[in-house]
Order: structure tokens, then sequence, then C-alpha cells
């Protein structure tokens, strides 16, 4: 019992040096159901591209048997002088009450987390198997990549159902035009509900959509995937059926989002 009660105040110590003090700056739709929430960056945070924060609410009005923390992959860029997350808005007690905080209120935030980050070898091709709100940390991954003037080679496989519900697209578009190593595939799968003109790729990612746009880096490269955990499995059986090796498949799951 108390080897127990010692490794749990051990934990305990551990989770508080990561504890900070924050405030909500701003908050915005992104997509039809996605809202962004930006933050203010606290003295001495650091993280590095595509990790994640733990958010606690303080005193929320409401609660449920989710409880008053979520984690959420970090948006932003290390660079950047905010921070900010974005989320589907279900209909649960914690997002009801952050959707509806005054800009200004204090929150509880904890952090980093996560290894879901660029690898080193810039010889390897990243590749992003990439499903709606699953973009966060892949956005922030390739925003960074921008600004350091990266040398690796980056290709995002981005699936929708409808532009409409594509978070961050227009800035992931936009980014090609920083940095000439990412490419961006865009794909729809719902384009006959949608009210807007799209010219990119169409159905869910396939073994042929990556093969035709990877070609011969293909097998030299590794593959990150994030997103609830249906999409992660069903990315990580596409890239096994096309001879990739699980020890180059990198994956994050987003549990109850």
């Amino acid at each position: 019992m108390l080897a127990v009660l010692f490794l749990d105040s051990t934990r305990q110590i551990i989770k508080n040096k990561n504890m900070y003090k924050t405030k909500l700056l701003k908050k915005q739709d992104v997509a039809e159901g996605t809202m962004a929430f930006t933050v203010e960056k606290p003295a001495g945070f650091e993280f590095k591209a595509g990790q994640s924060i733990d958010l606690f609410l303080i005193n929320p009005p409401e609660t449920d048997a989710e409880g008053n923390k979520r984690a959420f992959s970090l948006v932003s860029a290390p660079q950047d002088p905010e921070l900010m997350i974005a989320t589907r808005m279900r209909d649960t007690a914690f997002k009801r009450v952050l959707k509806n905080l005054p800009e200004g209120t204090e929150l509880d935030l904890d952090g980093p987390w996560g290894d879901l980050t660029l690898h080193n070898d810039t010889s390897k091709t990243a590749v992003f198997l990439v499903g709606g709100i699953g973009v966060t940390p892949f956005h922030s991954m390739v925003k960074d990549a921008a600004l350091r003037k990266l040398l690796h080679k980056i290709v995002m496989f981005y699936s929708n159902r409808r532009p409409e519900d594509a978070a961050f697209l227009s800035e992931l578009t936009e980014l090609q035009q920083q940095n000439p190593n990412y490419k961006l595939v865009a794909t729809m799968t719902e384009m006959d509900k949608s009210q807007q003109p799209w010219s990119g790729e169409t159905g869910y990612i396939t073994g042929e959509m990556v093969k035709k746009y990877l070609g011969d880096a293909l097998n030299s490269s590794i593959y990150y995937i994030a997103g609830p955990p249906a999409m992660v499995a069903a990315m990580r059986k596409l890239a096994n059926e096309i001879g990739i090796n699980d020890d180059y498949i990198k994956t994050e799951e987003f549990v109850g989002y």
C-alpha cells in the first residue's frame, strides 16, 4: 500500500510541474460544427509541433460523468504567440460550457504531452493520413515546417465529407505556397451534399490514391495517423495493405472528442 501511495504521489508531483494558468482569448467557427479556441500561452510553456494539452474548466456551471478535463492537440505552431485548439462541438457539458465561456475566463492547462512529432530523418517523406478533426496536430506540424523551412517532404491526405466540414482547409492549402516541400491532397466523400464547388479528389483515402501521389516514396516514408479509433484503425489497415510495416506508422487516437 505504501508503494502504491508513493507512486501516485510521484505522478501527481510530475503532473503538477506541467500545470499552468491561462485565459480564453478568442472563439471562432472554423467549419460547420467545429470551433477553435485561442488561449494565452503561459510564460515558460514550450511544446513540439504535434503535441497536445489537457484543458481544465474551473468551477463550471455544469458537468457530467466525462468530467471537466479534455485532451486537445494544439493547432498552433510553437512559434505562435498564443495557443489554439479546435474541436467538434458535441452536446456534452464540457463543450456547452466551453462554447459559452466569456473571453478572459481563466482555465487550467496541463502539458505538453505526446510524441506524434515529426521525425528527424529528412530523407524520409512524412505522410499524414487525416480525417476530419484529426487534422489538428498536423496543422501545427505543417505550419512549423514552413516557418522553420524544414527539408522534410510532407504529403497530407485530408478527408472530409464536404468542404464545409473541413477545418483549416484554406490555411493548409495556402501553406503550400510557403513550403515547396509540402503537398496537400484534400478529398471529399459527400460532395452531393455540398453547396460549394470542388475540383479536388473525391471519395475516401485509398491505397491507389496514396500510391498516385507518393510514387517512389511509398516505401521510404513515415506514416502518421490521428483521429477517432475507427478512423485510425482503417488508415493503419490501408497502410499495411500497401506494404507499410507498423514500425513506420505513428498513430494517435482521439477518444471522446
